[in-house]
């Protein structure tokens, strides 16, 4: 790997974060525009909290790359207002997940439903991101998974892996990624610098039910990010910036809101970390 390619990752990595109505002002505060930010889906609120923080950002002068879940889409119409007024206020990358939600509420159950209705739409969005999961899914099978990936790469630009620590299971899931035909770019799904009482309280204001889905994905991330002594990204980052032959293309930073403290690290490390 070329020296300088940690910095190149934090110089431009896309910060995730929740749609919380105080979020805003905490973007505001701690990133400059120009910054990509990720909104997730809230299945407890709605794609309506996603949409309207991707307008509050996307006119503050951010990149914003909105979650749309297929789970949370009404119908058609729903979907179509949803991406006019995306298209409305410039956004040109976004997100698409199946979702948390345990029912769906109108014709959509997957990701691969939903590109496909977004491509008989035909959307205005140049780059689309789909979900990867180095470490498995709670309840979706290794071979589902995979198919649905394969299937996806019709319409999508990059992946985006859920939260891992392990640079070699990321290494693994990007030989396996090539076995299966799987040629998508790869943003690296990790921690920032979360506080482990902030990110209690966290889970509390997501609400029970968001919480818990939540909770049944990461367990075994939050475990690492709650055990005494803290956690830091920065080994994991060089970890990874040792692996050969990989197709990541940079990192995507899951802050659980705590923007301040993880972007004062990649601030602190763009163009530092060999």
């Amino acid at each position: 790997m070329p020296r300088g390619l940690v910095g190149q990752w934090l110089e431009r990595p896309h910060y995730e974060v929740l749609p919380l109505p105080w979020v805003r002002q905490v973007v505001r505060d701690n990133l400059e525009p120009g910054t990509f930010v990720t909104v997730t889906s809230s299945p407890s609120r709605g794609m309506e909290a996603t949409v309207e923080l991707t307008e509050a950002l996307t006119a503050d002068g951010y990149s914003v790359v909105p979650h749309l879940a297929a789970r949370a889409m009404d119908d058609e119409e729903r979907l179509l207002r949803i991406v006019e007024r995306l298209d409305h206020v410039g956004v040109r990358d976004v997100f698409v997940v199946g979702g948390d939600n345990p029912m769906w509420a109108g014709p959509y159950e997957s990701g691969v439903e939903l590109l496909a209705a977004l491509r008989t739409l035909g959307h205005p969005f140049t780059d689309i991101g789909v979900p990867a999961y180095p470490e498995g899914h709670p309840t979706i099978d290794d071979a589902t998974l995979w198919r649905a990936l394969v299937e996806k790469q019709r319409d999508a630009t990059y992946v985006v892996t859920q939260m891992c620590f392990s640079a070699e299971t990321i290494a693994a899931w990007a030989g396996t990624a090539r076995h299966h035909g799987v040629r998508l770019p790869m943003r690296v799904g990790i921690p920032g610098l979360v506080q482990r009482r902030r990110l209690a309280l966290m889970t509390v204001r997501i609400g029970v039910g968001d919480s818990a889905r939540f909770l049944r994905k990461q367990s075994m991330s939050l475990a690492r990010l709650l055990r005494p002594g803290g956690y830091s990204p920065t080994p994991l980052v060089r970890r990874l910036a040792r692996l050969p032959d990989t197709p990541i293309v940079g990192l995507h930073l899951y802050t659980f809101n705590q923007i301040e403290r993880t972007a004062r690290w990649a601030r602190e490390h763009a163009g530092a970390l060999p």
